[in-house]
């Protein structure tokens, strides 16, 4: 995917008035059960897969893109602290990760390829950081809902850090999805509302750059 970085340091200065000026607490979203959805196909389920790749924003611009995902929300999810706000997160003390939590039709997209999108999307060799982002709340992990999730992401990570195709070792974490609390809701499609097509993320950290 040919995305637009970026890399204006004003922008990001820009970006960080805007959050700092912007209100706080919505509930929070806790379900994680695949659900059913009913089209004119009759009814298909729908799994959910969650991933935190750094800043959300451009995570859910590029999971939105992906055909076969049915919907997206970001928000926080594997910390201790109940119903965080994006200032709680932002103090690095609760434990949090921004992620995307992503919903699809497995008849239309597979969970591996769900995976493809995450990993060639970020940087996995950075540890707790993304780009300009710093911070334990920009760690590299996948929140598995099921076995099979869990088993499919430990085979995508040995495969990829055997590969010999970047620049360090890969520190994503594989972990089981925990509560997940839904961002503001000024995070919501935060680049669509702003009519940009921006991603927050700088490379991808293979030795070639593939976008």
């Amino acid at each position: 995917m040919m995305q637009r970085v970026i890399r204006s340091a004003g922008l990001w200065a820009a970006a960080a008035v805007v959050l700092a000026m912007a209100g706080c607490g919505e509930r929070p979203s806790q379900a994680n059960a695949p659900t059913a959805a009913t089209t004119q196909g009759g009814t298909v389920m729908i799994e959910k897969a969650t991933f935190a790749m750094g800043c959300f924003w451009g995570s859910q611009g590029t999971f939105d893109k992906v055909p076969g995902v049915v919907h997206t929300e970001v928000g926080y999810e594997g910390g201790t602290t109940a119903n965080p706000t994006y200032r709680d997160v932002c103090t690095d003390k609760t434990g949090h990760a921004e992620v995307v939590q992503v919903e699809f039709d497995p008849a239309k997209v597979s969970y591996p390829q769900l995976l493809t999108v995450f990993f060639e999307n970020h940087d996995p060799t950075t540890l707790d950081s993304q780009g300009p982002d710093f911070g334990t709340q920009y760690r590299s992990a996948i929140f598995y809902h099921t076995p099979e999730q869990q088993k499919l992401a430990a085979a995508e990570l040995v495969k990829r850090d055997n590969s010999g195709e970047y620049v360090g070792p890969l520190v994503t974490r594989i972990v089981p999805a925990a509560t997940f609390y839904k961002a503001e809701e000024y995070h919501q499609e935060y680049f669509q509302k702003k009519g940009v097509d921006y991603v927050c993320h700088l490379g991808n950290g293979k030795k070639t750059q593939t976008h």
